[in-house]
């Protein structure tokens, strides 16, 4: 199920599904609005049924990432009221269009002062929203560590033990793996065996089960760097040998696998995983 970020401008059907089939993809994540904007958009309903309908005609898994201004741990309160609007909305677009998961960053506190009211705002604001999603079989919110940096409340897969621990490990909320983010917060992944220790890490932090989606990015910048910038796979700092280590990895058996790297690299960096996936050698 190795995928891409597409681009759905001009209609969520009509572009993404027609990049998915000229890259060759096995799976797609979208925004379902500008990724930077507060603006919600209420779709199309022809081409959200269309899209549903072409995701399983072939047989390909789809999720949305919530808006990059989402942050539940912000000490600005309108910041922490749009961020859950934002995420209540991508879980019910997500039922419309049959997206497995939706996408969203851990956050930050900011402010070190306030890093014990950001988690019981991170608690607050997503205990309703996983009871809702359970209730009414919303697609699994999946939280995604951040690069590092500004007091993120999860950057290396460690932290993410106190942020399933905030919302009393919920089976309703799992988690999205971005090599790129990892690598920029400190994990080594391109020394042999590195991949494979932060995934091990990762699962002792949560517990099996929770890990459902991979973000597949090399890196422009050194470890450590908490700079979250892609770079083609096997083209940057982390190289291509860690992401067989990945899809070797038992706890990445079988998950849907994006790539968001620079479009037009996207049907080189499938052929590359593909290259060095165990399942397809």
């Amino acid at each position: 199920m190795l995928g891409v970020h597409s681009n759905s401008a001009g209609g969520l059907a009509k572009t993404a599904l027609a990049y998915v089939d000229q890259v060759g993809a096995g799976s797609v994540q979208v925004y379902i609005g500008n990724a930077r904007s507060w603006r919600q958009s209420a779709g199309d309903p022809v081409q959200d049924g269309a899209f549903l309908a072409g995701c399983a005609e072939r047989a390909i898994p789809s999720f949305i990432h919530a808006p990059l201004l989402v942050n539940l741990g912000s000490p600005t309160p309108a910041t922490v009221t749009q961020s859950e609007a934002a995420i209540s909305h991508a879980l019910i677009r997500g039922q419309a269009i049959g997206a497995r998961g939706v996408v969203f960053h851990a956050g930050s506190s900011v402010d070190p002062s306030h890093t014990d009211q950001a988690w019981k705002q991170v608690r607050e604001a997503l205990l309703p929203l996983l009871d809702k999603s359970s209730a009414a079989g919303w697609p699994r919110l999946l939280v995604e560590p951040s690069a590092g940096g500004g007091r993120s409340l999860a950057a290396r897969v460690e932290h993410l033990a106190e942020y399933f621990a905030a919302v009393d490990h919920h089976p309703a909320l799992g988690v999205c793996f971005d090599t790129c983010h990892a690598w920029a917060a400190g994990h080594d992944l391109a020394t042999p065996g590195g991949m494979t220790a932060t995934l091990d890490a990762l699962v002792t932090a949560v517990g099996p089960g929770r890990l459902e989606l991979v973000h597949a990015n090399d890196s422009k910048d050194p470890v450590g760097s908490t700079r979250d910038r892609h770079e083609a796979i096997g083209q940057g700092m982390i190289g291509l040998e860690p992401f067989r280590e990945l899809l070797a990895h038992p706890a990445a058996a079988g998950l849907p696998v994006i790539v968001e790297t620079p479009a037009e690299s996207h049907a080189d960096d499938l052929a590359a995983l593909r290259s060095v996936s165990p399942h397809l050698a």
